[in-house]
């Protein structure tokens, strides 16, 4: 018995996985497919006193991309009720910066969460497909795109990137197993969290994100977690799919923000 709840336990896991990567592919993140993230360069990565080679490389790799340096305060309407996002810049400088930016041009506003997984058990609510802003578009492509940067007319894509607890900086463009790290994750799935979906590929992130709706440890280190909800818990937990972002403005600690030149 305890064999087959272990197997069953295992099956589900596989099964949540593959509705996290970005469904249709190649465009952006999600809980949908969750996280999907490409490097889009760009973005000033805190450097300790002695920075590592691998850090340089990805403080240059990542240049062009926005980045935040610190906190930042984000309050997301739906349904008339807002949610407080803690933005951690500290620790995912891109993946925030990123999200601050997508904000800051109003990215956000208007878009459709598009998938809801409550059962068999609470798992995610994600959104962030721009092609959801369109009501027009069909309900069974959405999950499949990104952000399109009107300077490039491409998608941008952001790399993977999760700091390990005790490291200087984060590990980017691979998982933590991957890059044969350890230590856990400084941001972890917990109730609440905040993270980047995307395909397979790590670095196919874009604007797709989830909020999880209770605790998801088998996804740390695999998916960039980037802040936490801290009000508004209940208004997530009353998503429905359909359901649209009536407005996302940042609050606070946009000092701290440091768009791409």
């Amino acid at each position: 018995m305890q064999m087959q709840i272990k197997i069953q336990r295992w099956l589900f896991s596989l099964l949540i996985i593959g509705a996290l990567f970005v469904g249709g592919c190649g465009s952006s993140p999600v809980a949908n497919s969750t996280p999907t993230s490409n490097p889009a360069s760009g973005e000033n990565i805190s450097l300790s006193p002695s920075p590592s080679p691998a850090a340089v490389a990805a403080s240059s790799q990542f240049s062009n991309l926005p980045r935040l340096q610190g906190k930042a305060t984000v309050v997301m309407t739906v349904k008339g009720a807002p949610i407080t996002i803690e933005l951690d810049g500290t620790n995912a400088p891109i993946t925030a910066g990123n999200f601050v930016d997508l904000v800051q041009k109003g990215v956000y506003d208007g878009l459709v969460f598009h998938r809801v997984v409550r059962e068999p058990q609470p798992f995610v609510v994600q959104g962030g497909d721009p092609q959801g802003k369109d009501p027009k578009f069909p309900t069974a492509r959405l999950g499949t795109g990104g952000f399109i940067d009107p300077k490039t007319s491409a998608e941008r894509r952001i790399p993977l990137e999760i700091k390990a607890k005790g490291a200087a900086n984060p590990t980017y463009s691979q998982t933590l197993e991957e890059a044969r790290v350890k230590e856990k994750p400084v941001l972890v799935h917990s109730r609440g969290a905040v993270a980047m979906a995307r395909s397979q590929s790590p670095d196919s992130a874009s604007s797709q994100f989830y909020f999880t709706l209770t605790d998801v440890p088998f996804l740390d280190g695999s998916y960039a977690v980037f802040g936490y909800v801290k009000q508004g818990m209940d208004v997530i937990d009353k998503i429905e799919a359909g359901d649209r972002i009536e407005r996302a403005t940042v609050t606070q600690g946009l000092e701290n923000f440091k768009p791409v030149q």
